[in-house]
């Protein structure tokens, strides 16, 4: 390690972290608590059935809302107040903490992609479902963005960029396509970003934050950017870069946490090695017992979203089958159908551990080596070639011995389900839901593992995969599958959410009324 002064990238982050922003105190939309309450109760329920990770759920939010507000039209002006208010509702802001001049740069942003759309269907002759659900992504994204800006975590995202881009190297691919892969990997792992912000990010790269002045440019190279953007996030060699990036991510995680934490005495406590090194032991502590606090809530969030998918496909397609077959229900095969899938995901909470002492050790080394070395000391870096070799026999036979336990894995559990006198339909129905509860566990796993510094793979980590990574990806596929087609999504979304919301709004401006009277008399 050289000389406690800081680093080059290391200075400029923590100059970042030290600037303070004004925020305006201008008095914001209120919304009554009793409507807020019984809003944010809905839309914990919402958020469980899509099952999706907690830095996205608001993005997610503000792109559901908006598409059921312009279901039969509408713009800016007619959109962006009532968004905001079922933000403000369903707890996503605190009341009276955005005023109107950010719902007018929401209004402002919803007319700009909007106008963006037309052009490109006017210039390019194409059908607007082609479009379609880029556009409400990068409004969405780019709404969160304006309501919720993260100057620190950009300045974080691009200094992790600056240490690790340069440790991957893809030997027959340029540079320029190794640190866009860098930029995404970095992106999904440390802000866990979903499709919907690679896209916008990436969109940000391509053509520049959308803006009056450039609307007219996007809409004419809109297709092509699109194009190329898509290209990135399905490059072949991108798991190999995301894996390796999310490696080394905890130490930055600690690092944010410090520096956030630390503020305004952070370049104090660096001067003395002894203290810096208790403060990110301490910090490494509290965020171990966090982790397994967010772990259950993902549990929690998981079982919801399997209950819920299991008993309405239970009651409706296996008891109509059943009936119509048997004469009766199978109450036995259906009870078990829906509690083993859910039992295993309880069970999955007792095997998950916080990360130990020397975990903490390792974490502490490579801030310090962060903060102050030049070239920062962070391990192995990556080296790989993405264009696929030649097929030889050796992987010839690997892929038939795959194949012969992805078949001897589901044939076993196939044995034991007839055993259990399980039907074809409950079968299918228990295969189905088994492979997303492995996806699922896997993807709690990945999230318990957060802070976790691993310079390489555990001795049983290829035998793991082996077997249940067939599975899981499996899984994957179809818990995105169900997401999108899931029933509740769409009574909750048009035929539950829009008079429930309406409801909502009616009883609040009666509660203003009320409370306007009760002034009246004071």
């Amino acid at each position: 390690m050289d000389s406690l002064k800081l680093n080059q990238y290391s200075e400029f982050l923590v100059k970042t972290f030290e600037e303070e922003k004004d925020r305006i105190s201008e008095k914001g939309l209120s919304v009554s608590p009793i409507a807020a309450e019984i809003a944010a109760w809905y839309e914990k329920l919402r958020t469980a059935i899509e099952n999706r990770d907690e830095e996205v759920i608001l993005r997610a939010a503000i792109e559901r809302i908006i598409r059921r507000r312009m279901l039969l039209g509408g713009n800016g002006k007619s959109v962006a107040m009532p968004l905001i208010r079922e933000l403000v509702w369903a707890r996503y802001f605190p009341d009276e903490s955005i005023g109107e001049e950010k719902i007018a740069e929401v209004e402002q942003t919803i007319d700009r992609y909007l106008e963006l759309k037309d052009i490109i269907l006017e210039k390019n002759k194409i059908q607007e479902a082609q479009i379609h659900e880029w556009i409400y992504q990068l409004m969405s994204s780019d709404i969160e963005d304006r309501l919720n800006p993260t100057v620190k975590k950009e300045a974080m995202i691009s200094y992790i960029f600056h240490n690790l881009s340069k440790m991957v190297t893809i030997k027959d691919d340029t540079q320029e396509i190794r640190d866009v892969q860098a930029f995404i990997a970095i992106r999904k792992s440390y802000a866990r970003e979903d499709l919907a912000f690679l896209r916008y990010n990436l969109f940000n790269q391509y053509f520049g934050r959308l803006s009056e002045g450039n609307i007219e440019k996007t809409a004419q190279r809109f297709l092509d950017g699109r194009d190329e953007i898509d290209r990135q996030l399905n490059y072949q060699g991108r798991f190999k870069v995301f894996e390796f990036v999310k490696r080394q991510i905890p130490p930055f995680l600690i690092l944010e946490d410090l520096l956030r934490k630390q503020q305004g005495k952070f370049r104090e406590l660096i001067s003395n090695p002894e203290a810096l090194a208790e403060i990110v032991a301490q910090s490494c502590e509290e965020k171990y017992s966090k982790i397994t606090a967010k772990v259950r809530r993902a549990i929690i969030r998981s079982v919801i979203f399997i209950l819920l998918s299991k008993v309405f496909l239970a009651f409706t397609i296996e008891g109509t089958y059943e009936r119509y077959v048997y004469g009766e229900i199978k109450w036995l095969s259906i009870a078990l159908n829906i509690i083993i899938p859910v039992s295993l995901m309880i069970i999955l909470s007792f095997f998950l551990k916080a990360p130990g002492k020397d975990n903490t050790e390792r974490i502490i080394a490579r801030i310090n080596s962060l903060l102050f070395d030049q070239v920062p000391q962070l391990g192995k870096g990556l080296i790989f070639s993405h264009k696929p070799k030649a097929r030889n026999a050796m992987d010839t036979i690997f892929t038939i011995v795959w194949f012969a336990t992805f078949v001897l894995s589901f044939g076993a559990i196939f044995y034991v389900l007839n055993l259990l006198r399980f039907n074809i339909v409950s079968q299918f129905f228990f295969i189905f839901f088994f492979a997303i509860v492995t996806f699922l566990s896997y993807r709690i796993k990945q999230a318990a593992d957060l802070y976790t510094v691993k310079d390489k793979q555990s001795i049983l980590t290829p035998f793991v995969d082996f077997f249940f990574m067939p599975i899981a990806r499996v899984g994957r596929y179809l818990a995105e599958g169900i997401s999108q087609i899931n029933i509740f999504v769409f009574l909750l979304d048009l035929i539950i959410e829009t008079p429930f919301k309406g409801l909502i709004a009616f009883f609040e401006q009666w509660f203003f009324f009320l409370h306007s009277k009760r002034e009246d008399l004071s």
